[in-house]
């Protein structure tokens, strides 16, 4: 049952309408009934008419009709505005015409601002015309009531302008942020591509060179022949151990359900048949992660991991993740030979650098004091735009 109900739970309803809403319904119930001497139909006719206000609340949409949101809920904020307004007639005190321009905050938010502008025209023209008709009121009665109605609905329409240019903001930043993490994936995933092409590729140019010296030494000198292939059989078995890894490497950051720590734990698992001794621990209590801030963790300890293997000549491998308060920090060092004096600054590290950096966190790498190599990053745990 409470399954069912759960779509009253409107998560598009902003929390303050809500408050206010039943703040004032509830005041003009107890203004209403204290002010007035009822006769029984009338406060019949009331409380049908709160108890009707009441249940359309709960009922009401709060985005632009579409899927369940169409049909009849479509109408329901028309309905609800007329509900309200009918409280002035049926016997409140005044009280209700905030919950009047809340109607016409819920009409601009679900069918566009344009139409909350033209029913809000109809209504005041309409009481207009109730005005001089049925209370034989003069001109200046009749437009002394309905100017204000035009004056704070012009209000309220011009906050629910801002509200849904927010929300439209926010949607298309979104939009953009998900092209944007589509497009870092993409340029990850080339340069990975390329040096898999530098190392696989490399090795697969040496054993075809090794196979065609096999095939023209296999008369004359048949050692050399077998030399050249023995050669060509190790050169293999590199580029199959290349290619593993690398497959390992582009897997997904959510290895078999596991994020955070336990994902960074299962990438270092990973290079367990490389011939490298990796060891990983994570120090703190894990607070949950931003998938920005995740993801630039993941590709530090891929990036500190890979440096090794290929370059480092390195035979252990430690990575530590620490958390401490709003702050997280990975560190990967080797015990390799570290960077060689004048080497090439590679695309890697520098390009992790800018994305430690735009979630508000800081990259180094160098070489360590007693030898071998390490990359650091502290990040927040809640990622932040960096100026």
């Amino acid at each position: 049952m409470l399954r069912r109900l759960a779509w009253l739970r409107d998560p598009d309803r902003p929390m303050l309408f809500n408050v206010v809403f039943w703040v004032v319904f509830a005041a003009t119930g107890v203004i209403t009934y204290a002010n007035d001497s009822w006769t029984p139909p009338g406060a019949t006719a009331f409380a049908v008419n709160l108890a009707l206000v009441a249940a359309l609340w709960l009922l009401l949409p709060w985005r632009r009709p579409g899927g369940r949101l169409g049909g009849w809920r479509g109408s329901l904020p028309i309905v609800f505005l007329l509900a309200t307004f009918a409280l002035g007639f049926t016997g409140s005190a005044e009280v209700h015409q905030l919950l009047t321009l809340l109607a016409v905050a819920n009409v601009a938010f679900v069918h566009s601002v344009r139409t909350a502008a033209v029913v809000i025209g109809c209504v005041a023209s309409a009481m207009f015309v109730w005005v001089l008709v049925v209370f034989h009121r003069n001109v200046l009665n009749a437009t002394a009531q309905s100017v204000p109605i035009i004056v704070f609905s012009s209000f309220v329409l011009g906050m629910a302008s801002a509200v849904l240019e927010a929300r439209r903001r926010r949607a298309e930043a979104q939009r953009l942020l998900a092209r944007v993490r589509e497009l870092t994936v993409a340029q990850e995933r080339a340069r990975m591509g390329a040096e898999m092409h530098d190392s696989i590729g490399h090795h697969l140019t040496v054993i075809k060179l090794s196979l065609e010296n096999a095939e023209r030494f296999r008369t004359r000198r048949p050692e050399a022949a077998w030399g050249e292939v023995r050669q060509a059989k190790e050169l293999a078995v590199a580029a199959l151990a290349d290619a593993r890894r690398w497959v390992r490497a582009l897997r997904p950051l959510a290895l078999e359900g596991r994020v955070g720590g336990a994902a960074l734990g299962q990438l270092a698992a990973s290079f367990d048949g490389t011939g490298l001794a990796v060891s990983f621990e994570v120090v703190g209590d894990e607070p949950p992660l931003e998938p920005d801030v995740e993801l630039v963790l993941y590709r530090v300890l891929q990036e500190g991991l890979t440096n090794a293997v290929r370059h480092a000549d390195a035979r252990q491998v430690t990575g530590t993740l620490a958390f401490d308060g709003e702050r997280v920090v990975l560190v990967v060092a080797d015990d390799g030979r570290g960077r060689a004096h004048g080497a090439r600054r590679g695309f890697g590290l520098p390009s992790l650098a800018e994305r430690a950096h735009a979630v508000g966190g800081t990259l180094t790498a160098g070489d360590r004091p007693g030898g071998g190599f390490e990359v650091r990053a502290e990040l927040p745990v809640r990622a932040k735009v960096a100026p």
